[in-house]
């Protein structure tokens, strides 16, 4: 009789309460928690988009571009490598985290870094207060592993797995600390070409990871970075492309800071053979890195988390090859240096998006915060997050107009010997004394994008407190300094903006902006301490 009974009560109960909580678990607020998305950060050295970056990586244009979203305006903060990944990682522009250059003296992966942002970063945020397990591969910072900042026993705070190249971007023979331990490699391809290395270890991950917490993977390639060095399958592709003849390559840049004024031109043949031969080796170089991306992609697709999982593909700064007769590099204030590609799939983002909202660097770090549920405003981060851009939850008469560049000019303090006349003060220097970077070579710019305005504004700190302001719309290859002639007002207020931005932190850099119509301009405002360069403004475009 025993047998035929019905489940005891208690027992009974007992299930229903599981199938319930079962129930809510699955499809309530616990299960969004447990199914918080995946993200992968996939980082370039030097890759533009202004003179055709994106056109050797068909891959990646296809499996992240036209499976997202792509935006036309995504800029750097400054353009160079460190600045700019020190602003990717702490979501500040370079005023607050105080990287002003590649070197350990400008505070590049320095004691002083670590020690006040590198614990503050958005890696670091994912892993202590979201649960992320986290993975770093590639290139950090330029100094990363310098013995007098604790070598490559250091693992910055944040990473669960670490895989940080020492130093500058290389190919073959570097050492990588794995987990604080030094790795060499060398020169043989099948085991060392560091971007197939990458790619790689990232699969790796992938394949040993928990399946039980969500992850963040950054994935940072030496690509299109010197010394250009191509894997031997790719060396002998684009062997008839040159570097684009944009209207502003080859001329003589009229009205524009002395540095740029420097340049000859027309360029020597020498030059420009050299210059098309890099273009080309960037190129090739590239080519592995589109191989990387299909490799995660179809790794991540393979194992079932492609859907669940934002995939983020941008660069760290611009380059130039022979646009306004500089021959090759970045650090200059023009879109070619300072607009980089961006590109983004993930959950709730509709394929084949273009979007000309105005995003920064800055704000990928609170980008990828808001993705894991996390509260920006609760950070000290100046950049704002762009993922209601990309899910079509604001528009552009909503979104920001404006954002800051910042970039701090350097210069040796002897005069080359080859180049005497040059005089001290400047740097990177080419056989023909055409130079790309000197110790006034310090700006500021306001970069506004706004429905009815693309406009630069930038002021250099130097003797001449020499501006230079360009209508993006009218002249995109900004041609024309139009400083002179811009209305008094407008200069008036933009001059006040740039002050502005140039003293933000954390909220106060997402204000609005002069193009904006929340914005108030109160002439007796403006900065006492500044004022003298108001002044000198105003005497200089009489």
């Amino acid at each position: 009789m025993g047998s035929n009974r019905s489940c005891p009560l208690p027992l009974l109960n007992c299930l229903l309460i599981c199938v319930t909580l079962w129930s809510y678990l699955s499809s309530g607020v616990f299960a969004k928690s447990y199914r918080r998305p995946n993200i992968v950060l996939i980082l370039t050295d030097d890759l533009d988009i202004a003179i055709g970056g994106l056109s050797p990586l068909n891959k990646t244009k296809k499996l992240i571009g036209d499976a997202g979203i792509s935006f036309t305006n995504a800029f750097v903060a400054s353009p160079l490598c460190c600045p700019s990944r020190a602003s990717i990682l702490t979501g500040k522009y370079p005023h607050n985290h105080h990287v002003i250059n590649n070197t350990l003296e400008g505070n590049c992966s320095s004691i002083a870094w670590q020690k006040s942002e590198e614990a503050h970063t958005f890696p670091a945020l994912l892993k202590a207060i979201a649960g992320y397990q986290t993975f770093f591969a590639g290139k950090y910072l330029n100094q990363y592993g310098h013995p007098e900042a604790g070598g490559v026993e250091h693992v910055p705070p944040g990473w669960s797995f670490w895989v940080g190249l020492e130093k500058n971007s290389k190919y073959y023979n570097y050492t990588l600390s794995v987990n604080g331990k030094a790795q060499k490699h060398g020169a043989d391809y099948s085991k060392d070409y560091l971007t197939d290395v990458l790619a790689n270890m990232s699969l790796d991950f992938l394949q040993h990871k928990s399946n039980f917490q969500p992850f963040f993977m950054m994935v940072s390639t030496p690509a299109p970075h010197s010394p250009w060095t191509a894997a031997p399958q790719y060396q002998d592709r684009f062997n008839s492309t040159k570097a684009p003849r944009d209207p502003n390559f080859n001329i003589h840049g009229k009205d524009k800071h002395w540095l740029i004024r420097q340049a000859k031109t027309p360029m020597t043949n020498s030059s420009v053979q050299f210059l098309d031969d890099a273009f080309r080796k960037r190129w090739r170089t590239l080519l592995s890195v589109d191989d990387l991306v299909e490799k995660i992609v179809k790794r991540l697709e393979v194992r079932g988390e492609l859907d669940n999982t934002y995939i983020f593909f941008t660069s760290d700064n611009g380059y130039h090859t022979g646009q306004f007769s500089l021959p090759l590099d970045k650090r200059q204030l023009y879109e070619f240096d300072i607009r980089v590609p961006l590109m983004v799939r993930g959950p709730n983002i509709k394929p084949n998006q273009t979007s000309q909202m105005l995003v920064a660097n800055v704000d990928l770090g609170p980008t990828i915060l808001d993705i894991a549920g996390l509260d920006v405003n609760k950070t000290q981060m100046d950049g704002m997050s762009f993922l209601p851009v990309m899910e079509g939850k604001t528009n552009s008469s909503s979104w920001r107009t404006d954002i800051l560049v910042e970039y701090e000019g350097e210069g040796s303090n002897v005069s080359d010997p080859a180049c005497p006349l040059l005089g001290p003060g400047v740097s990177e220097c080419f056989p023909d004394c055409v130079c790309e970077d000197s110790y006034n070579n310090t700006y500021a710019c306001v970069r506004t994008v706004a429905p009815s305005t693309n406009l630069q504004y930038c002021e250099f700190d130097d003797n001449e407190v020499f501006v230079e302001v360009y209508n993006v719309t009218a002249d995109p290859f900004q041609l024309s300094n139009i400083a002179k002639t811009i209305d008094q007002e407008v200069l008036e207020k933009m001059n006040h903006r740039l002050m502005m931005l140039q003293s933000c932190a954390g909220q106060s850099c997402r204000t609005p902006g002069v193009y904006d119509p929340r914005y108030k301009f109160d002439p007796r405002q403006m900065f006492t301490s500044h004022s003298w360069r108001l002044s000198r403004l105003r005497q200089k475009m009489k």
